[in-house]
C-alpha cells in the first residue's frame, strides 16, 4: 500500500504497454500520465519549483508565474496548491475550457493572452510590477530537462535494458533532452528519434494543444538526436483513435509519437533482427474528449479523412505523412 501526504508524491512511472498485439511491432509505450497531474509535466514542474526554492527565489508567500496552454499549467497548479504558493498561469485561446477550469479549481489565477508573444509580454509585466512574482520560464529552465535526466531516462533503461531506439515527442523539449542526455552517457548506442507534428491542414490552425509546436526552444539540444520524424496531425489523431478502440485512451502526443515510430520503423526495416523500441506517452486522453476524440471537431478541423473507420491503421499514413531529414 502506498500512502502519500502530498499529491505530487503519487506518480506511477513504471507502467509500460506492450503494443505488439496492436501494431505488430516490438514497441513498448511508457505511460507518463498516471499521477494527479495526469501527465509527464509533473516531473519538470516539481524540479523547476525545487530549483527556485534552493536558489531562494521562491519563499513562503511567493507567486509562481508561467505560460502554458495545457499540461504544465495543470502540473504547476497542483504543485503550487500543495506547497502553499500562489500561481498565475498565462495561457492562450488554444487552452481548452476544461483545462482552464481545472487550473482554477486548484486555486490558480488564469489569464488568457491573445497569442504566445502577448503572453510573454504579460508575464514580464506581471513580474516587473509585483514583488514576490517568480517566472520559472520552462523554455530555458534547466529543471525542464533535468527532471527527465534524473528519472525518466534511468527508468526506461532499467525497465528495458535491451533498448535499441527511443521515440520522444519534441514539445517543449524537456523529456527529449533529458532522456537523450542520459542515454548518451550511459548507453550511447541507443538511437534517439524525435517526433513532431507538421501542417494542421487547410481547415485547422493549431487547434489542438496536444500536438504541434511551432518554434525550437532553447532547452532543446538537437545534436543529441539521431533522427527527426515529422508526422501529419491527421495521422496522429487517427493513431490516438485506433488506440482508443483497443481500450487505451491517450493524449494527442501519444498518437503523434506512435505514428512517427511506426513510420520510422517501416522506413528503417532492413530485414534483420527487429529492434526493441520504446515510445513515450506524455499524457492521458480524458482532456481531449471534446477535440481529438470528438468526430465533428475532427471533421471540421482536419476533414473526414482524419476519422478512423476501423481498428486497423491506414498504411498511407505510415508511408507518406512523415519525413526523416
Amino acid at each position: 500500500m502506498q500512502v502519500i501526504t502530498r499529491p505530487e508524491e503519487f506518480d506511477v512511472t513504471d507502467l509500460y504497454v506492450d503494443l505488439r498485439h496492436i501494431v505488430d511491432r516490438r514497441v513498448l509505450m511508457k505511460c507518463e500520465g498516471f499521477n494527479f497531474a495526469r501527465s509527464s509535466k509533473l516531473k519538470p514542474a516539481l524540479e523547476m519549483v525545487a530549483l527556485a526554492e534552493r536558489a531562494g527565489v521562491l519563499r513562503p508567500g511567493s507567486t509562481i508565474v508561467e505560460t502554458s496552454s495545457g499540461n504544465l499549467g495543470v502540473a504547476l497548479s497542483l504543485v503550487a496548491a500543495s506547497r502553499g504558493y500562489r500561481f498565475v498561469c498565462v495561457t492562450d485561446p488554444r487552452s481548452t475550457l476544461l483545462t482552464r477550469q481545472l487550473m482554477q479549481n486548484l486555486g490558480t489565477e488564469v489569464l488568457v493572452a491573445p497569442d504566445p508573444a502577448a503572453g510573454l509580454r504579460l508575464v514580464r509585466r506581471l513580474c516587473a510590477e509585483n514583488d514576490g512574482y517568480t517566472w520559472l520560464d520552462q523554455y530555458v529552465n534547466a529543471g525542464n530537462w533535468m527532471a527527465h535526466f534524473r528519472s525518466t531516462g534511468p527508468d526506461i533503461l532499467r525497465t528495458v535494458p535491451d533498448l535499441d531506439v527511443l521515440f520522444v515527442g519534441v514539445g517543449s523539449a524537456g523529456t527529449l533532452t533529458g532522456c537523450a542526455r542520459y542515454l548518451r552517457q550511459v548507453r550511447p548506442q541507443v538511437r534517439i528519434v524525435a517526433v513532431e507534428c507538421v501542417g494542421p491542414g487547410p481547415r485547422a490552425a493549431r487547434r489542438s494543444t496536444a500536438l504541434r509546436t511551432s518554434v525550437r526552444f532553447p532547452v532543446i539540444d538537437m545534436s543529441l538526436v539521431d533522427d527527426l520524424v515529422r508526422v501529419d496531425e491527421a495521422a496522429a489523431i487517427r493513431e490516438c483513435r485506433r488506440l482508443a478502440l483497443r481500450g487505451f485512451l491517450l493524449g494527442g502526443g501519444s498518437g503523434m509519437v506512435l505514428a512517427g515510430a511506426l513510420g520510422w520503423l517501416e522506413e528503417n526495416d532492413a530485414g534483420g533482427a527487429e529492434p526493441t523500441a520504446v515510445v513515450i506517452s506524455p499524457d492521458l486522453g480524458d482532456r481531449y474528449l471534446d477535440t481529438i476524440y470528438q468526430d465533428q471537431w475532427v471533421k471540421d478541423n482536419y476533414g473526414p479523412e482524419a476519422l478512423l473507420d476501423g481498428a486497423e491503421p491506414d498504411s498511407r499514413y505510415a508511408k507518406t505523412l512523415f519525413e526523416v531529414p
